[in-house]
Order: structure tokens, then C-alpha cells, then sequence
């Protein structure tokens, strides 16, 4: 039987009750239609995890009783992967951000670019960070992460580029260069970069190129970008990765 994981943005006490947010309750008691003393899993990003059984189910209140911590079986690549991606409308984004989780990433920079055509604002962008946070925050329960990948504030490629280190890739399908022709096995470190719809402009992939980012094609078909930054972040792991 499946036991249900649940990531709480709170401290976890063994040997209490733990009572769940709205959000968390709705989705045990309505969603799953869970009942008293079913098991679940707890973590809150800390490391490890906690078992436990729901203790209450009402309309009003449902709550876990932690029963004891465990060290989370190692599901954390070796391979710090940290995607740098173009803001793309809703749907494709969310789908980037959930699969680069459930792929491995440590870390993710959302980027306003030349052709991205999702424009946002200092309140717009909150609640798109939230919206993004609790998607990786779902994505690691489904994929038994406990650890759970750092989601950027928004900035602009311009000022992102130089911010970088370790071994620099840009996807760009006009690129001569195949992955596979990198001599990346023995990298632990990997800052990947992908653009929005329709890519990048002429002048984005130069500047990348100025601060050492390689550029290299993901074969001679041209792939959406949620395509391509999920493809490439597959292939790195079976390059150097835990694949």
C-alpha cells in the first residue's frame, strides 16, 4: 500500500500531534479520503522524515501524531544541477518547474528574457514564487525528496549571467555542439540554461557565451522549451548524474 507523503512548512516534535493547515487537510480528508490512524509520511526540507498516523479527521481539524524520525532513503543526485529558465506562460512553466524537481535539480532561476511573453510585477511575482514554491513542495512528495530545491526570486537574464559558476551550458538548437561531445562525467556542479518561447535572441546567446556558458544542441530537431530543458536535464543525469 502507498503511503502518503506530505511536505509541512513547520517544526516537527515526535510523540505529538501535528495539527495540518487547510490546504493539507482538504487534500487528506477530501482528496485521498484518508481515515483515522491511516499512515502517512511527514517532512518539512530539513532532511528525514516522520511516521505517523492521522490521529483526527473531522471537517474541522485533522491531525497527525508523529510517531518517529527516520533518515530518508538517499534520493538526492550527486549532480547539483542549477536550472536557470525562461519565463514561459502558465501551463509550460508549471510543468518545467514540477518534472526539473522530480528530475533532480537543487535549484531553479526563473528569467525574464527577450522573448518571454509573461510579463510580471512586484505583486504578480509573489504570488507567482508561492505558486512555483508549493509546486516543487509537490513535486518532492511524489518523488520521495526531502530536501526540498531553492526556487530564485525573478531577475532578468541580463543580471543572472554573471552571477553563475562551475560548468556553464546554454541550450541553443543552432549550436554545432552535442552534449554528448562534453566532457562532463567528473562534473559535480552544473548551471544549465534555457530559454522561454521562441528562445533566445542573437544578442542573449552572445552575452552567454561572455560569461563562459557553453552552447550546445539537443540533436537537429527544434524542442519546445519545456521539452528541452527537461531533455537536457536527463541526459545530464545519465551523463554525471544518478541515471
Amino acid at each position: 500500500m502507498r503511503i502518503s507523503r506530505l511536505y509541512v512548512d513547520s517544526a516537527i516534535t515526535i510523540g505529538q500531534d501535528l495539527e495540518l493547515n487547510t490546504l493539507e487537510a482538504h487534500y487528506l480528508r477530501t482528496v485521498l479520503r484518508l481515515k483515522i490512524n491511516a499512515p502517512v509520511v511527514v517532512f518539512n526540507g530539513a532532511g528525514g522524515e516522520y511516521s505517523g498516523y492521522l490521529s483526527n479527521v473531522t471537517r474541522k481539524e485533522v491531525t497527525v501524531y508523529l510517531q518517529q524520525w527516520q533518515p530518508a532513503i538517499t534520493v538526492e543526485s550527486e549532480l547539483q544541477i542549477h536550472l536557470g529558465i525562461g519565463i514561459s506562460r502558465a501551463d509550460r512553466m508549471d510543468l518545467v518547474m514540477q518534472k526539473a524537481v522530480e528530475l533532480g535539480v537543487k535549484s531553479i532561476s526563473p528569467l525574464i528574457t527577450e522573448r518571454g511573453n509573461l510579463r510580471l510585477n512586484a505583486t504578480n511575482a509573489s504570488k507567482k514564487m508561492q505558486h512555483w514554491q508549493k509546486i516543487a513542495q509537490q513535486a518532492c512528495e511524489q518523488s520521495g525528496r526531502t530536501i526540498i530545491p531553492t526556487i530564485f526570486p525573478v531577475q532578468t537574464l541580463v543580471n543572472w549571467l554573471p552571477q553563475q559558476s562551475a560548468v556553464k551550458i546554454c541550450l541553443d538548437p543552432y549550436s554545432q555542439i552535442k552534449l554528448s561531445q562534453l566532457n562532463i562525467t567528473s562534473a559535480t556542479n552544473i548551471t544549465l540554461l534555457s530559454g522561454a518561447e521562441g528562445g533566445f535572441t542573437t544578442a542573449e546567446v552572445d552575452l552567454a557565451k561572455q560569461h563562459d556558458f557553453q552552447t550546445i544542441q539537443l540533436g537537429t530537431r527544434v524542442l519546445r522549451t519545456e521539452t528541452a530543458a527537461l531533455a537536457a536535464l536527463a541526459a545530464l543525469q545519465v551523463l554525471a548524474g544518478d541515471f
